[in-house]
């Protein structure tokens, strides 16, 4: 498969164009990634209401009835419950792995077993996420299989 990359000017729009005799799970696999890629999402820091685009959220994780967006960079709170931002982002590649948690596949650096039957999530930046026993199955079958 040929790359072509072509420079457009600032007032025209970006446009990734895919052609291929057919569509194989390896073509699917790089349109979900660049849609994965757009997107944006809310959140609030003590610096005021900030853009958090979704490629750089690590994991979102709801507490005392607030949701919040974890980067690299911060932390945010953004508005609406998880179960919207659940359904919103299961496209771009996130998971939930507990009641009160979603992550980014795509940052999960790796996955090792707990206590009990549950997971922790390594996260690209050395963080780990628990994931609970309700919720392996699921990790099990994606990782496995490869789509959500």
């Amino acid at each position: 498969m040929d790359v072509s990359i072509t420079p457009v000017g600032a007032g025209q729009p970006e446009l990734v164009d895919i052609r291929c005799h057919k569509v194989t799970e390896e073509v699917r696999e790089i349109a979900d990634f660049v849609r994965m890629r757009q997107g944006k999402l809310y959140g609030r820091s003590e610096e005021g209401q900030t853009e958090v685009a979704v490629v750089d959220v690590l994991y979102i994780e709801s507490v005392d009835e607030r949701t919040f967006l974890y980067t690299a960079e911060g932390v945010y709170q953004t508005s609406g419950p998880l179960y919207e931002l659940e359904e919103r982002l299961r496209r771009k590649r996130f998971l939930r792995v507990s009641k009160s948690t979603i992550v980014n596949l795509m940052k999960v650096r790796a996955i090792k077993p707990a206590l009990n039957g549950r997971f922790l999530a390594a996260m690209s930046n050395g963080e780990q996420v628990m994931v609970s026993r309700k919720y392996a199955p699921d990790l099990k079958r994606v990782l496995r299989e490869g789509s959500l």
